[in-house]
């Protein structure tokens, strides 16, 4: 007799299990409300699909995975980023490595991702229909089958839950995993938005909207402690709401009961120069530009669209000629450039999160199989366990590896 697996969700983690699944001799089927496959893998990266990290120490991985890392060291062990590359090189599918150890399929094209894991799922065996499961239904603490949104019950041996966050709700990811695991008896802690925007208070931010900086450095503190809760380096963006871009979304999964408390974010855009080397350098084009106003000053050392927000906030009159600039206004200026400050006051919307933090609580999970602990037969991959990662692959990885073993362990 096959043991028939149902898998709810055809994600990232839903159509690795499937695989994985099959391939160990399973009768599997994924049920799935969408009529495609993966649309919120093909949304990442800006449609690029950062796959995975080519990170190859497992103690880096959960490093770079603030909530609960230390729950998906069974998983990451079984299915580490090498296999995730060699599972999509075998599928066909040519992946470079970019800054960061940042993994991208060569084409650039995150349909190629999605094809592959459609492709490779078909070909293990899975069945695949469209629907929406309403009730998962357990005999004696067992699960025995799923109820369907149009009434059908379907007879399993095993469930996996693989239907995502809340975030991107458009793709299809709108918390009902959540609902069929509290139903059973599951905690959920209270899914917040993770890798998200964030909303500034400084109106100035919208006169730089649409500006990429890159090679900057950004260090946040909590504005009631002043106590520094995250310093990187990278790329962000300014837009008509506040800040985005890569630094800002895992920089926001360091802020807590943001709304109820502010954080402070310093950006430093000459992170290679110390105050006195960007003093001189200053000194220096303002020499060479000594009869011209300050506003049209500064074109060597700043991109245009900062440029009246930093004269600005200098307090500086952008017709001051620079060689009547003093110095105590040289060393402002410079200051701004070392540490010019936003202040996140807010969130942007779920829908807009990359990820969502939050979940079901990992203590109810066996984390060497992802079966539940309260439900026999049930399992649980991806996005809907209480796990989120930095930007950087870090989070498909995780969809990849808790779907493996989830779809390995259902198919004993």
């Amino acid at each position: 007799m096959s043991n028939k697996v149902i898998i709810i969700g055809a994600g990232a983690a839903g159509l690795m299990a499937s695989v994985s699944a099959a391939r160990a001799g399973a009768d599997v089927t994924i049920i799935e409300r969408n009529e495609r496959p993966a649309r919120k893998v093909m949304i990442t990266g800006k449609g690029r699909c950062n796959v995975t990290n080519n990170c190859s120490l497992i103690n880096d991985l959960i490093a770079n995975v603030p909530t609960n890392g230390r729950f998906l060291y069974s998983a990451f062990t079984r299915f580490m980023p090498i296999d995730t590359m060699e599972f999509f090189e075998n599928e066909g599918v040519e992946l470079k490595v970019e800054r960061g150890n940042r993994v991208f399929p060569v084409s650039d094209k995150a349909v190629d991702i999605v094809d592959a894991l459609n492709n490779a799922s078909q070909r293990s065996g899975a069945k695949r229909i469209q629907g929406r499961v309403t009730h998962i239904i357990t005999s004696e603490g067992r699960v025995c089958a799923v109820k369907t949104e149009d009434g059908r019950e379907l007879e399993c041996d095993k469930v996996i839950v693989a239907t995502g966050g809340k975030s991107y709700s458009v793709t299809g990811s709108t918390g009902d995993g959540y609902i069929l695991a509290e139903s059973l008896g599951h905690t959920i802690v209270e899914p917040k938005p993770s890798l998200v925007p964030l909303v500034a208070h400084e109106g100035w931010c919208s006169d730089a909207q649409g500006l990429s900086l890159r090679n900057v450095e950004i260090t946040v503190y909590d504005k009631e402690s002043y106590k520094e809760v995250y310093s990187e380096f990278g790329e962000m963006l300014f837009t008509h709401y506040g800040v985005s871009g890569p630094l800002i979304l895992s920089a926001s999964t360091h802020m807590h009961d943001l709304g109820k408390k502010q954080y402070e974010i310093y950006i430093d855009l000459k992170p290679a120069l110390s105050f006195e080397q960007l003093d001189q350098r200053v000194q220096k084009d303002f020499l060479e530009f000594a009869n011209k106003n300050l506003i049209n000053s500064l074109g060597k050392l700043l991109p245009q669209k900062l440029i009246p927000v930093i004269v600005k906030l200098s307090g500086i009159k952008p017709t001051t000629k620079t060689n009547q600039v003093t110095k105590e206004q040289r060393h402002t200026l410079v200051n701004l450039l070392k540490s010019l400050k936003v202040t996140a006051i807010a969130f942007r919307p779920i829908d807009e999160a990359i990820v969502t933090s939050g979940g079901i609580k990992t203590s109810e999970i066996n984390p060497k199989t992802m079966e539940s602990k309260l439900i026999n037969g049930l399992y649980f991959a991806g996005e809907v366990i209480d796990v989120d990662a930095y930007t950087g692959g870090f989070n498909l990885q995780i969809a990849f590896s808790t779907g493996h073993l989830a779809g390995e362990s259902a198919a004993e």
